[in-house]
């Protein structure tokens, strides 16, 4: 730029700063750098505040693990009398379970005696048919050969994993496996069945109560044996039953025991007396010859295990 002619100085050009350049060299704002200068002027209340946060913190933990302290203790001041209560139920369980199977004992003979006094009050032809209804009704003990079906639960695993589950199901026996086995061995031609010594009639049931199986109420546990006495193709006729079929895969995928083997001279006992809810005269009513309007009928009678229902089956 060249000099003015009159010989005065050249005027002085005022740049404005850019404002992006400004923003840049900038950024903060000048508050902040403010605020960070009142700090570094006042280090002994700062210091406190720190001090005081760091001491509320120590207070709760120790309070909280005062808390936990407590607790653990009255947690282990309680043990013993819960401890007491449940060997006391224990205790009670075994002296009910004692007397149950006494009475069961006694039951037993009493019923053997009764059938005593009345083969000698009947005739013979009277007394052997009395003995086979009983027979096939499960009211008597029957001897025969037949097959014994044993299942039991796969061994305990280490790792302390529960179930086992996998795709065929739990590796202990559950309740509607024992159902499909007594199904089966019925529709092969089982004549009496037994689960564990619990003879089985029309209106037995198999079912579960938590981890127990059931077996006319009464509990059963493994190995699980169900004795059946029937016709010498029993055994094959099983074999080739779904049940059967379905037992092995479900011992070769998950590891519980499943046998099949033939039995000779098998004693199953008789049941307990069934408790009969319905009942239904076996001929018709007719009017009393003497016209009164008095009802003739013989004895009410049950139909037969043939017209009865079995156990329902589950699923696997």
């Amino acid at each position: 730029m060249s000099a003015p002619q009159d010989g005065s100085k050249p005027p002085v050009r005022l740049f404005t700063p850019d404002f992006l350049t400004e923003l840049f060299q900038n950024p903060l704002d000048p508050g902040y750098a403010d605020a960070a200068a009142r700090r570094r002027e006042a280090p002994p209340t700062a210091g406190w505040r720190g001090g005081s946060a760091r001491v509320l913190a120590i207070v709760v933990v120790v309070a909280v693990g005062f808390l936990f302290a407590v607790a653990y203790r009255e947690t282990m001041a309680d043990e013993p009398s819960r401890s007491q209560a449940r060997a006391a139920l224990i205790a009670q369980i075994k002296q009910r379970e004692a007397e149950t199977d006494a009475m069961t004992v006694r039951a037993a003979r009493l019923r053997e005696e009764v059938g005593r006094q009345r083969d000698a009050a009947l005739s013979g032809s009277q007394a052997a048919r009395l003995r086979n209804l009983e027979a096939g009704t499960g009211l008597g003990r029957v001897r025969g050969d037949g097959v014994v079906v044993r299942l039991a639960d796969a061994p305990s695993k280490d790792d302390g994993a529960v179930g086992g589950d996998s795709g065929a199901g739990p590796s202990r026996v559950i309740y509607s496996d024992l159902q499909k086995v007594a199904n089966d061995l019925w529709a092969a031609g089982a004549e009496a069945i037994a689960i564990n010594g619990q003879r089985l009639t029309a209106t037995s049931t198999i079912r579960s109560a938590g981890a127990a199986i059931l077996v006319d109420f009464r509990p059963v546990t493994s190995p699980y044996e169900v004795s059946a006495i029937g016709p010498k193709a029993l055994r094959d006729r099983f074999d080739d039953s779904r049940s059967a079929y379905l037992m092995r895969r479900v011992a070769r995928d998950t590891g519980l025991s499943f046998e099949v083997r033939r039995a000779d001279d098998l004693t199953l006992p008789a049941a307990p007396e069934p408790r009969l809810r319905y009942a239904r005269p076996s001929v018709s009513p007719s009017p009393s010859s003497t016209g009164s309007g008095a009802v003739r009928s013989s004895g009410a009678g049950s139909s037969g295990p043939g017209s009865s229902s079995r156990p329902s089956g589950g699923v696997r």
